[in-house]
């Protein structure tokens, strides 16, 4: 078994990727998009989190999280999420004769990517990356346009004009990494 190396930090603030295991013209995630907000609603009340930014994109979604005080099982809301979120989908994808044995769904990629956010540069850069991932995958022509981000409430507080990201030809920067 992999010795994964995670970063614990009580407290702490953490971007993540998370995939389907068949990307390619997969839009589980938004054509499911109540059920994705329902298994993080219901995880959020047992295992609270706080979330700075999020995106759903057809296949995968990004997030910035932060962990409450003394806490740091974020693979533990993970997995809860994906569990509640699996069995409420309908069970209508591939799976291998070894899934199926285990009785496991398949639809998520085993791993996911994380990072610690070390400080607020870093923070607002995996701010800025949620919100311009729409964009980047040619699935809107302005960020204001895709339904599925936090991208909305954070123009509502002010954190962000409503054009913002609207010229890529001007804003190339924001699609580095």
């Amino acid at each position: 078994m992999p010795n994964y190396r995670r970063v614990w930090r009580p407290g702490g603030t953490y971007f993540f990727t998370h995939a389907l295991r068949f990307r390619r013209g997969n839009d589980l995630l938004v054509r499911h998009i109540d059920t994705l907000r329902e298994a993080v609603r219901v995880v959020r009340q047992r295992h609270p989190f706080e979330i700075h930014g999020w995106v759903v994109l057809p296949d995968h979604f990004h997030c910035l999280i932060e962990l409450p005080q003394g806490e740091v099982d974020f693979a533990l809301r993970w997995r809860l999420i994906k569990m509640v979120f699996s069995r409420a989908v309908p069970a209508d994808e591939w799976r291998s004769k070894i899934l199926r044995d285990r009785r496991e769904r398949g639809i998520w990629q085993r791993r996911y990517w994380e990072h610690l956010v070390r400080d607020e540069k870093d923070f607002r850069r995996h701010l800025d990356y949620i919100h311009i991932n729409p964009l980047k995958h040619g699935l809107v022509p302005r960020v204001g346009d895709w339904p599925y981000s936090t991208f909305h409430r954070d123009v509502e507080r002010g954190l962000y004009p409503e054009d913002w990201a609207g010229r890529p030809e001007t804003d190339a920067s924001l699609y580095d990494d």
